[in-house]
């Protein structure tokens, strides 16, 4: 039997505008998240999405992009393998299930929408805390009463490191 050689895959969803702190942190994760082995699923649609996608590359890592049209982005689009899904806003669930846990950084409605879809589905929520936006109070405001999944915040690449290791999602 072959063993196994997937690669944890974590995605990072929200939206954070360049030049504050949460867009950094946001850059910041993709290059942890590439330097751990773990791969990167991204939109790539906001510039917070973007930023940790392209640091991801940067750093050697993968990054894997699934694309609300039905054709394929521009050749810089910053992935390693891109999957053009051609399902509008339902292409939310694939982002929700993409991934072994899920970064939420910021938001706005359609990072809720895929926020509900990864609790719904059991997958670990990390939101980044302390840089304002929707993220901020997902720790105190579940999605529901369920207790799907853990919520484990962060505010510092240091505590994701940390969080993503109490999931066991750093390779040994």
């Amino acid at each position: 039997m072959t063993p196994s050689i997937r690669r944890p895959q974590v995605c990072v969803l929200g939206s954070a505008e360049p030049g504050s702190a949460a867009y950094e942190l946001a850059a910041q994760a993709g290059a942890l998240l590439a330097q751990l082995g773990i791969t990167v699923v991204s939109g790539c649609g906001s510039p917070a999405t973007r930023v940790a996608a392209e640091r991801a590359i940067g750093a050697g890592g993968l990054v894997l992009s699934i694309v609300p049209p039905d054709q394929m982005p521009a050749p810089d689009w910053p992935a390693t393998v891109v999957i053009p899904c051609g399902m509008g806003d339902a292409r939310n669930l694939l982002m929700a299930l993409a991934g072994d846990a899920c970064i939420v950084i910021g938001g706005r409605a359609g990072t809720i929408s895929e926020v509900c879809l990864a609790w719904l589905h059991k997958r670990p929520l990390l939101p980044l805390v302390g840089c304002g936006g929707w993220s901020n109070d997902l720790p105190d405001n579940p999605p529901d009463e369920r207790q799907n999944s853990p919520i484990l915040p962060w505010g510092s690449v240091a505590e994701l490191e940390a969080q993503l290791r109490e999931l066991g999602l750093v390779p040994t």
